[in-house]
């Protein structure tokens, strides 16, 4: 991480975008915690809370990404934060003067989703900013580090916050969190340029995604991911905790060594980029993310045997993920122009998260017509066939971003 050390302004961005990784995956758990424990709420408002913080994602990353696209990133997302903090501080609040209801969680998960969007879109275009470009895919490597640690050990996190002071006083120190996030971001020096003007100015951030073919397949692979992810997940605890009887315990240790595989694989990406060229380095990362999870539905034994072997399925395919992370979001910011960086991961983002819902009922029609076994089977087998679109030519055969940053600086 030589960026982080060189670079204080990055540093002191990143530890800020750490933070803030976090609290959004406690929040994601926190607050349906609360929903069921505190509100006593059944599933139908457990689901709407859960649903409230997760809708932003569908509806907004077009809107924000072209509101952003004619701003300076940074003091937007020191308000996100701030934001944040103060709409999650108004839960203890509600709490302790007896007006805390469903619909107010609700409200509280989608302000929060919503203004999470508008940090992570934000972030994205503004780390070019921020560093060299020759440092980029350092960067990157410290950035999705710590967002895909932060996306396993954000929910563990919530539940022992939640088991140790109680889901309200959980909420609490998620809000904190966010002011740490602010103080990070803010202590960021380095002044931010003015937005480069827009280039491609009559296409919309969804149309710039469609018609490049690198974004059109990073995006495909992306879509059907996270659609397969959301089918393995649904069905995965009913099949290991119900049906193979794996404790509570035991299930959410095996599924935490992901996160450190993932970190693993971020420290791995830019050598195996080196070694194998940028195009084969990220196939042998999705052959770990998305091959070695088919494996999970023939796991044998029981017990502590049973999670020793999900564990080691988790860690090696967190070691793709992590990689794989590295290098496509590295990829996406080579290949889009400053004046539309915000706007094309607003696009981009519509399209990969708006599979979530859809992968999530697909997942329940699937456990309970076929039962959870083929549930979790059909999913895994829905993540090795994502890799496809990134067996195009065109990547298949990249060699370096040089490539890439050759054939943009000629664009008309």
């Amino acid at each position: 991480m030589g960026v982080t050390k060189r670079n204080r302004d990055f540093r002191d961005f990143w530890l800020g975008h750490t933070v803030s990784a976090v609290g959004t995956h406690v929040t994601a758990v926190a607050l349906p915690l609360l929903a069921t424990l505190v509100l006593d709420a059944g599933p139908t408002g457990v689901a709407a809370v859960a649903t409230a913080g997760y809708l932003p994602n569908v509806l907004l990353p077009l809107l924000a990404g072209h509101w952003l696209e004619r701003r300076r990133r940074r003091p937007v997302m020191i308000g996100a934060d701030l934001l944040r903090a103060a709409a999650l501080f108004a839960v203890p609040t509600a709490y302790m003067i007896g007006v805390l209801t469903v619909p107010l969680l609700v409200v509280i998960a989608f302000v929060v989703g919503a203004l999470a969007v508008v940090f992570d879109i934000g972030g994205f275009a503004y780390v070019p900013t921020l560093v060299d470009e020759s440092d980029l895919p350092a960067a990157n490597r410290a950035v999705q580090g710590s967002t895909t640690a932060a996306q396993v050990a954000g929910p563990g996190l919530a539940g022992l916050l939640t088991q140790a002071a109680g889901p309200a006083l959980a909420v609490v120190v998620d809000a904190v969190s966010y002011l740490g996030s602010a103080l990070g971001v803010a202590a960021a020096r380095r002044p931010e340029p003015s937005p480069a003007p827009a280039t491609d100015s009559g296409k919309t951030g969804l149309r710039l995604v469609v018609t490049d073919p690198y974004l059109r397949a990073l995006t495909a692979h992306a879509a059907i991911y996270n659609g397969a992810s959301q089918i393995l997940t649904v069905n995965l605890v009913v099949y290991l905790i119900n049906e193979r009887g794996l404790s509570a315990g035991l299930f959410g240790l095996a599924l935490s060594a992901s996160g450190a595989g993932a970190f693993a694989g971020t420290m791995l990406a830019l050598r195996m980029a080196g070694l194998l060229g940028y195009g084969p380095a990220f196939l042998a990362s999705l052959a770990l993310s998305t091959g070695i999870p088919l494996a999970i539905a023939v796991l044998p034994g029981s017990g502590l045997a049973l999670a020793l072997s999900l564990a080691v399925v988790q860690f090696v395919s967190g070691i793709g993920l992590g990689s794989a992370n590295v290098l496509s979001v590295t990829l996406r910011q080579v290949i889009v122009p400053q004046g539309s960086l915000a706007r094309t991961n607003g696009g981009y983002r519509t399209l990969i998260y708006g599979v979530l819902p859809l992968g999530s009922a697909a997942g329940g029609v699937l456990g309970h017509g076929l039962g959870s076994r083929a549930g979790v089977a059909i999913g895994a087998a829905g993540l090795a066939v994502s890799t496809l679109p990134i067996l195009s030519r065109r990547i298949r055969r990249l060699r370096s971003l040089e490539t890439v940053r050759a054939g943009r600086a000629v664009r008309p």
